[in-house]
Formats: C-alpha cells, structure tokens, sequence
C-alpha cells in the first residue's frame, strides 16, 4: 500500500515489517502511548484492511461460515469472528460492524485478499456482494469514543468481555478492561482532514496496550496450528452453541473434553536489559525449549512485557528467560488462559460462560 499522508506529520518515524506504510511513533513514545490509554489521541492504523459484503443474504450467509453468529447484528452493532479450517486452527480473524446496508469487515494488512479470495469461492448463488474497499479506506484507532471522529463508522472492540455463547479461560479480574478499543473507519480521501489537530499516537503505542490488555493479534499471536482455545479467543470471536461452520467440531471437542496443546501467557520482562528481544525469541526453562514469544513492546508504566505461546502444562509459578541469540531476558509469567483450560464437560464450576 501507499504511505500514510501522515507520515508527513511532524516527528513521525516509519514503521517496518507488517506495520510499514504508517508511523511507528512521532517522536515520544511515553507521551503518546500515555495519550492514547487516557483517549485524548489517535492512531493511524490506514494499512490494514477492509472489505465489505453487501446483499440482501450477506448476514445469514457469513453465519454458516464463521465461528460467530452474526445473524442478529443489527446497524452499528460490532463483533469478532474467526474463519477456520476442518482443523480447527484459525485462517482468518475479522473485526465485523454491521451498517445499514453493509458488512464492514476489518482484516490485518495483506489479508483483505486471501479473504476476498476465500469469500468468493464460497458464495455460490447466494445475494451477496463481496468489495475489497482498502484503497479507499482508512482506519485510525482509539482507547476512547472521539466526538470529532463521530460520523464515521465504528467499531467497538467486544474484548475482554464474553459475547454471548462465549466462554472465558482466564480470570474476570481482567487488565483488557482498562483498555476499550474503537477503530473508525474514515474515507482515505478524508484522513488528514478527520484527524485535524487531534494528537497522534503510533503503532508501538497501539501494540504496547494491546499487550498489556492480553489481547492477541492475527499475525503475531497465531501460527499455522493456533486454534482459538490457545488465545482465549472463545470470548470474543466464537459462539459455543450457533449452528455448523468448518472447525466446529474441533472448537467444541477442544472445550468439552480435550486441552488446548498450547497457551498464551503474559510475560513481564527483565527491565535492566535496555533493549527487547526480537520476536520469535525462544522461551527457555534452563535449556529446554518450551514456547515461543509472539508480541514484545516497552509499556509506558509497566516496561518492557510481552505475549507468548507456550506448552500447556508449564506451572504458571515458574520464572521462564526468553533467549535471543547470545542475550537471555529473564520473565515472570501471568496466566492469561489457565493450564486447566477445556475439559468442560460435566464441570460444574470453574470459569465464567455467557447465559443464554
């Protein structure tokens, strides 16, 4: 994609990776990540992604497909859903706001067209319009409602609350709770003139909060076998009791009588070190291999923290070292999804699932 106009702001650095083509911050990292917790700024997110579905069969046709049921959705409703294999492992994780006359389908950057891809070989004769609208969208996120923002579409991030049919694998004492989150969807054309004098944040601030709130991202948090269980995504993004969709079966065995074979963990990391670990840095317990470390920021307060996957059974008390070539960060552990996730079948306590 093209470069963000407002990477011409003053200060702005570029970002890298999956995240170029917007700033990686504009020159103060603290102030601005402390800016967009207490809502009085804005990121550019304008490279990810957006496709819409139109057509009068657009809600009934996407609910056979995803793991959450969206049929109900009325305009500017929001939720998450996955898209999954026979496997049950995740292929696609969508933001989805429903507008009065469309689907607005919110996707990680270079996603849009795998998913346009996908949608479109299965919609057979169905009423439905598929739109991969990218070029002519842009997203900028917040951690508070903007009022300047307000005619614009939104979508209100579900997370860390459990949609109904969801179920929770960690705590209620939730830290995501601390950070709402809304994306709006403006016209490219009408970026810089939305954003105004707004303060900007960038992606290292988004991702240092998203961190903390223990909130995964497609991409970073997941892999080839990610199944949702291993992320706590059966909050948000998967009703336990809607009708068929592919990786059904596997969704409902993992919950009812099987365990998730890897977990996402919370990892507060040695601050002495003055530097991160670079992502995919081994987590070790002495020199044993036993997971891997997915997302990494410097958070304004807490400092340096990241997520990882790690084997299920690793006692959450156990202090782990996340290995980056010759450098060794030494962390602590906070459970996100417990080591007893699943098995929930013929429970009768244990953690919180939605009435229905």
């Amino acid at each position: 994609m093209a470069n963000s106009p407002l990477l011409s702001r003053p200060g702005a650095v570029a970002g890298s990776g999956i995240d170029a083509g917007t700033a990686a911050h504009y020159g103060e990292l603290n102030k601005e990540q402390r800016a967009l917790s207490n809502g009085a700024a804005v990121a550019d997110m304008s490279h990810f992604e957006v496709v819409t579905l139109a057509g009068e069969d657009r809600l009934t046709w996407l609910n056979t497909l995803s793991s959450q049921a969206v049929t109900g959705l009325l305009p500017g409703q929001s939720t998450q859903t996955l898209l999954l294999t026979v496997q049950g492992r995740i292929e696609f994780d969508i933001r989805v706001l429903a507008g009065e006359d469309r689907l607005w389908l919110l996707v990680e950057p270079g996603q849009a067209e795998p998913l346009v891809a996908f949608l479109t070989r299965m919609r057979f004769m169905l009423r439905v319009q598929i739109t991969d609208v990218s070029e002519r969208f842009a997203i900028l996120g917040a951690c508070a409602a903007q009022p300047a923002l307000e005619k614009y579409p939104v979508w209100v991030d579900p997370w860390p609350g459990v949609t109904e049919g969801g179920y929770a694998y960690s705590a209620p004492d939730h830290p995501g709770a601390e950070r709402p989150w809304f994306e709006y969807i403006v016209p490219a054309d009408e970026l810089e003139t939305a954003v105004g004098d707004l303060p900007l944040a960038g992606m290292l601030a988004v991702e240092a909060l998203r961190i903390a709130a223990w909130r995964p991202r497609f991409g970073f948090d997941t892999d080839e076998k990610t199944i949702p269980q291993e992320l706590d995504l059966l909050r948000t993004a998967v009703h336990l009791d809607k009708g068929c969709y592919k990786g059904q079966e596997t969704v409902a065995r993992v919950h009812n009588i099987g365990r998730p074979p890897r977990r996402l963990v919370f990892l507060q990391l040695d601050g002495s070190m003055h530097t991160l670990p670079a992502l995919g840095s081994e987590v070790r317990i002495g020199e044993k291999s036993v997971g891997t470390l997915t997302s990494v920021a410097s958070h304004f307060e807490a400092g340096p923290i990241g997520l990882a996957l790690i084997k299920r059974n690793i006692d959450p008390e156990t202090d782990v070292e996340v290995v980056d070539g010759e450098e060794r960060y030494a962390a602590k552990q906070e459970t996100i999804v417990s080591p007893d996730a699943g098995q929930i079948a013929g429970r009768f306590t244990g953690f919180l699932r939605t009435p229905h």
